[in-house]
């Protein structure tokens, strides 16, 4: 038996992190496989994720269905992480890692690495992933109805 609410939302996540690739290798004229498992960016795969999850639960369980509610609270809740707290961190990072590179030789040891910036994304970056998870979504919740 397969689990088609997950199969579509992982689905989506893939979906998301290739065309990741692909618009990052088109802007920064660099072809960089990380892209495929990084967070941030565009689009926001944790957004076609929790979308295609709970577009797919909607088919599969119907609007009125607790597990759709769950759902769709778990999608707003993760958009808002994304284009709010996780945006925030990776200003923050950002900011730290060049007066960490300001400080020079009086670096302290544990900031030899740099912090992560591309944490989370804008909010254009979580609405195109949002509408990409929608329609995934609804393509794989229309062929698991079949």
């Amino acid at each position: 038996m397969v689990n088609k609410i997950l199969l579509i939302a992982v689905a989506a996540w893939a979906i998301a992190q290739v065309l990741k690739l692909l618009i990052a290798t088109a802007v920064y004229h660099k072809f960089d496989l990380t892209y495929l498992t990084t967070g941030g960016g565009m689009p926001s795969s944790h957004s076609a994720l929790v979308c295609a999850c709970a577009v797919g639960t909607a088919f599969v369980t119907g609007l009125d269905s607790p597990a759709f509610a769950v759902a769709a609270v778990l999608a707003f809740i993760v958009m808002y992480d994304a284009a709010h707290v996780r945006l925030e961190t990776g200003k923050q990072a950002k900011v730290l890692n060049q007066l960490m590179r300001n400080l020079g030789e009086g670096r302290p040891e544990t900031f030899e690495a740099d912090l992560k910036e591309l944490i989370g994304h804008t909010p254009f970056q979580v609405a195109v992933g949002a509408v990409l998870g929608v329609l995934i979504g609804v393509i794989g919740g229309l062929l698991a109805l079949v």
